[in-house]
């Protein structure tokens, strides 16, 4: 296990750790970056640990080069596989023992999760530490991302949603996906050793696992904002489930590359009308895109600022928050929230509020 940029300040005890297991794939920096973006005033440990290379190691050593001061990047890499699919002990087939070992290394009583081709949003780790106050687990709601366009598709309100809830309530009493997971794992030590291991025949299943060993843990929150980016399987929008939910939402463009066409070339007419001074135009483009994916944040944003230039601060405001909320990555989508946001006294409107308590449950791009 080598750390990257702690010193000996690495033995005093991080605010919080993050585990990433990873086969290098190239969504791998995105998440870093969301890492190290968090708007958390504390000390970050993030833990990346390799199970099977898919790529060379180039990118940790340009990652280890952008690590913020306030973060401790350590990263193990055993040199070999532990899971079974690799010729490994352990049967989970995405990480074998990784998160497990990860979890008891980190040098943190609270330990988030990370998959490496999901995101952060800047305020997750501070909603999630603000929740388990406490508690003994705590998680996020999560977006649903398009993994062809990188676009995300709309907020999960029916799958990864928490005990007692969602379309997983009868058959597993609910989900709480990985990523969107923070732990004491003192209170949690004995769960810890499930994402080791695996739920169905394929070697997957280990979030079922834990999510069952953490509803014996009672005391739980929710931080009660859609800060978790989850990139779905290719065909994850095929599935029955996400397919009835999509379509209740009349959500087409995932499968339709003519409508994904449509709404980037909406997009692109309407910024061009809006650097030509053609308020009224890009308006209309921009609606048209919206029309088509109302998450569409290059959309909202200049929508936005169209709304701002025909002297509606209101409608304005509204739609940069929208931006924000789906894209916080963008520098220019950011810089306009900031500036609207100039002098006002709203906070940030990316949160959605509110946020459930823990109670008993019933039966390298980027």
């Amino acid at each position: 296990m080598t750390p990257v940029t702690m010193s000996a300040a690495g033995q005093k005890q991080f605010d919080v750790a993050v585990v990433i297991p990873t086969v290098l794939r190239p969504t791998l920096a995105r998440a870093v970056r969301s890492v190290f973006r968090q708007d958390l005033h504390g000390r970050i440990q993030l833990l990346i640990g390799i199970d099977q290379r898919e790529a060379d190691g180039d990118c940790l050593d340009a990652l280890a080069r952008e690590c913020p001061e306030h973060v401790g990047l350590t990263i193990l890499d055993l040199g070999y596989s532990t899971s079974y699919r690799h010729g490994g002990v352990y049967p989970n087939q995405f990480g074998g023992a990784l998160r497990t070992i990860l979890s008891y290394a980190a040098n943190s009583k609270r330990v988030a999760y990370l998959d490496d081709d999901d995101w952060w949003a800047r305020d997750h780790l501070s909603g999630l530490l603000s929740a388990i106050e406490g508690k003994e687990w705590a998680f996020s709601y999560r977006w649903l991302v398009d993994r062809e366009t990188g676009w995300p598709i709309c907020r999960d309100e029916w799958d990864s949603v928490g005990p007692g809830r969602g379309i997983n309530q009868q058959r597993y009493g609910g989900f709480v996906s990985p990523s969107t997971l923070l732990l004491d794992k003192e209170a949690c030590h004995f769960v810890l050793p499930y994402w080791s291991l695996c739920a169905f025949p394929d070697g997957s299943g280990e979030d079922r696992l834990v999510f069952r060993a953490l509803q014996k843990h009672a005391a739980w929150a929710a931080s009660g904002r859609y800060s978790c980016y989850y990139a779905m399987p290719h065909d994850g929008h095929r599935q029955k489930h996400h397919a009835k939910e999509l379509a209740a939402r009349d959500i087409g463009w995932i499968g339709n590359r003519a409508q994904i066409e449509r709404i980037a070339r909406l997009a692109n007419e309407a910024a061009t009308a809006l650097g030509n001074g053609a308020t009224d135009d890009a308006i209309a483009a921009c609606r048209g895109a919206l029309a088509w994916h109302k998450h569409h944040a290059p959309s909202l944003h200049c929508l936005a600022l169209a709304e701002r230039q025909a002297g509606h601060p209101s409608e304005a405001l509204s739609h940069i928050a929208e931006a924000m909320a789906v894209d916080d990555r963008d520098p220019a989508i950011v810089a306009t929230w900031t500036e609207m946001n100039a002098g006002t006294s709203g906070g940030d409107d990316r949160v959605d509020g509110g946020g459930d308590t823990g109670r008993a449950v019933p039966g390298c791009a980027g």
